[in-house]
């Protein structure tokens, strides 16, 4: 299989896949990260490279590590899909779940993909997003109910910043972010990205 540059986007015009459909096609084929716009349209995601990759991870542990002291929620990896109530599914790169709307999926809901929208989403665009996209996809989170959600751009040195009901914020890097009232005592201190 050839590494994807960019992701890539199916229109499926007339061609309209069931969730069992989608999550039978996403099952069958492990090695390709499937995701889906809320006009379903099918998107194939290229994989990142080692300075993205190591970011992703990075941010997901301090994520992680807030949780493990404050056992308020759930996290998850970019391996996640989130069938969003706005029709889309979506991976975002690190996400979390207040704790009792988690508790609230059955058991069936938890082990295929979680039709819920997640409190907090965390996206990183790598050389090969297009900032365009990322952005559209953040809108994707707010209307399906994210609380707050940050995309980080090295290539601009900044980070947006999504709040319902908001207007998008854009910094500048350095800065520290706040998990404000949706991960209280959350912060997370960003300075400026390598260039690796």
């Amino acid at each position: 299989m050839s590494v994807l540059s960019v992701p890539l986007v199916l229109n499926l015009d007339g061609v309209h896949l069931t969730d069992e459909q989608f999550y039978q096609l996403c099952v069958s084929n492990p090695e390709i990260p499937f995701e889906r716009n809320s006009q379903g349209a099918l998107i194939v995601m290229s994989p990142v490279g080692g300075g993205s990759g190591n970011r992703e991870l990075e941010f997901g542990i301090d994520l992680g590590n807030w949780n493990r002291q404050t056992q308020l929620g759930k996290v998850f990896s970019s391996s996640t899909l989130f069938k969003l109530p706005g029709g889309g599914d979506r991976s975002p790169d690190a996400a979390w779940v207040e704790l009792s709307r988690w508790q609230a999926l059955t058991p069936t809901q938890r082990q295929k993909f979680p039709p819920i929208a997640p409190d907090f989403v965390m996206e990183l665009r790598s050389r090969t997003d297009s900032l365009e996209m990322l952005q559209q996809k953040m809108q994707e989170y707010l209307d399906s109910g994210v609380r707050l959600g940050w995309l980080f751009n090295p290539q601009d040195q900044q980070v947006e910043i999504y709040r319902q009901g908001e207007a998008k914020e854009v910094r500048p890097l350095p800065t520290e972010l706040s998990g404000e009232l949706v991960l209280p005592g959350f912060r997370l201190v960003i300075d400026r990205f390598d260039d690796d």
